[in-house]
């Protein structure tokens, strides 16, 4: 009998389609290797085949298609070896028995195989009937070979269920991935639109942030590879179990398919993937609030320190080690900034349907006075405000836009907000400008402002101005507030990053009224 590293040695010189040591092995592009003689007849049987609908030449071992007939160099170190292997005295003996052995007698006493031991799991002859197995389960081949097929038919049916809810997932996995990119590069623009106003102070800061979300974007996009990486892996297993399968359930030689049925890999367990999900507000709000801190503090709390600075008595200019990111409008001259203001004038109108009953409005619309002659029936409905509130007509989304009015008296708010600002009265305030994210309000007192956003208020000395101007510059989140005298000056200004339309708001107590300025 041939030793055990002979029987290996003789499988690797076997030619996968006469089953026989090679005679004349050639070498396909593929790198697989067969007798020329039987790869010859192989593609000839393939030429004449009346179902064959291309001129494709493939190889029996990989199924690797060539557009033209291959050449056929012959493997001159593997005829080498195969010299030397019919030489050898482990060859002159094994070749014929051991393919013999294989297919049709025991290898243990040389006798026929006839029947399949259930215990043992093999097929065994008389002799091992009698002395090894006399106490097992012994059955016919047929009847054996019915029952691992119903197996493998089994086996094929998951297979083929699992790989369809392999591509199904793979397929939501490609639709996440193309959301997270378009949500991802949304995101960056929205950021890189309030940078632009930072200019070189802020590139540092802006080249982090891009980077970051590029990071968060890189980061789902990987877990969503390795995902795939994964299912694709259980695919390419799945089909080649399912190839070795239906190899064997074609066998028509019960002895090999029994032999060859143990040696079938199982395709084993998928691999559970857990969802993945990508928060993409939960990547900007962060940021968003970084970017409105670090604008008050650039086109604020910077500008002011520096523009009040008594001049250098020896008439030279201070040294500063950088000039500011961005310019402000605070040291132009008075007329040289409103006239810049008046250039984006808006002419605006108070919106009727939104006005508190208590609101009695002019004709046109442009001025809002707070009498009880206003009151009449059925105006709490629909989308009047229950505070002494009006809105605007128009909002205003991107570019720059100013507006101004004239107030009779303290005690009115002024602002922008969103559509959605509640029309119902706020418990404990008797306005809701201010009070949430989505409105920005400027309330008039008798001594002070107070600037009101996310009901918080920020007090802020000034003197009282009967005469106001707003600016809204939207693309770079910036709301400014002025006051009209001899001077323009500036009272406030809100920082943030607008998502929606803005509306000028108003509300005004007893007895005031507020008139929208109109130009030419």
């Amino acid at each position: 009998m041939a030793s055990p590293v002979s029987q290996k040695l003789e499988e690797k010189l076997v030619c996968s389609i006469c089953l026989e040591l090679f005679r004349v092995p050639v070498t396909l592009p593929c790198g697989h290797n067969f007798c020329k003689h039987c790869i010859s007849n192989h593609w000839h049987k393939q030429e004449q085949a009346p179902t064959r609908a291309e001129k494709d030449y493939t190889c029996p071992e990989c199924r690797t298609s060539f557009n033209q007939y291959p050449e056929l160099k012959k493997n001159v170190t593997l005829c080498s070896v195969m010299e030397l292997a019919r030489d050898g005295e482990a060859w002159v003996s094994g070749t014929e028995r051991c393919e013999v052995a294989r297919s049709e007698l025991c290898p243990q006493h040389g006798r026929p195989l006839e029947l399949y031991c259930e215990d043992e799991r093999r097929c065994i002859c008389c002799v091992c009937t009698v002395q090894q197995c006399q106490q097992h389960r012994r059955v016919l081949f047929e009847e054996e070979r019915l029952k691992k097929q119903a197996l493998l038919k089994e086996s094929l049916e998951k297979a083929h269920e699992e790989s369809e809810r392999i591509k199904q997932v793979m397929q939501e996995l490609e639709e996440q991935t193309r959301s997270i990119k378009d949500s991802s590069e949304g995101l960056k623009l929205v950021t890189l639109n309030k940078f632009t106003i930072l200019r070189k102070a802020l590139e540092n800061f802006q080249l982090w942030t891009v980077a970051r979300i590029e990071e968060e974007q890189a980061a789902a996009l990987g877990r969503i590879e390795e995902d795939w990486s994964l299912l694709k892996d259980r695919l390419d297993i799945l089909g080649q179990h399912r190839e070795r399968a239906q190899r064997l359930l074609a066998c028509s030689d019960h002895r090999t398919f029994l032999q060859e049925f143990p040696l079938l890999p199982s395709p084993g367990s998928p691999e559970v993937l857990l969802p993945m999900e990508f928060d993409v507000a939960g990547v900007i709000k962060p940021i968003a609030e970084i970017i409105t801190n670090i604008s008050r503090l650039l086109l604020e709390d910077l500008p002011s320190s520096v523009a009040h600075k008594a001049p250098d008595p020896t008439g030279q200019d201070p040294v500063h080690p950088q000039e500011p990111a961005v310019k402000v409008a605070a040291p132009l001259p008075a007329c040289q900034l409103r006239a810049e203001l008046l250039k984006d004038h808006r002419n605006l109108t108070f919106d009727p349907e939104t006005a508190n009953k208590y609101l009695e409005l002019s004709k046109g619309n442009r001025k809002a006075k707070h009498g009880p002659s206003a009151v009449c029936g059925q105006q709490e409905q629909g989308p009047r405000f229950e505070p002494w509130q009006v809105l605007c007509t128009h909002g205003y989304g991107h570019g720059h836009h100013y507006w101004e009015v004239k107030i009779s008296s303290h005690s009115v708010i002024l602002g922008v907000t969103y559509r959605g600002l509640p029309r119902k009265q706020q418990q404990g305030h008797k306005f809701n400008i201010g009070l949430d994210g989505g409105s920005w309000g400027l309330q008039v007192r008798e001594d002070c402002y107070l600037a009101w956003h996310k009901g918080r208020a920020e007090k802020i000395q000034e003197q009282l101005y009967m005469n106001l101007g707003v600016s809204l510059d939207y693309s770079k989140g910036l709301l400014s507030f002025y006051g009209l005298g001899e001077r323009t000056r500036l009272i406030h200004s809100f920082h943030s990053v607008f998502t929606e339309l803005l509306y000028p708001v108003f509300w005004l107590c007893e007895g005031r009224a507020v008139t929208l300025c109109q130009s030419d």
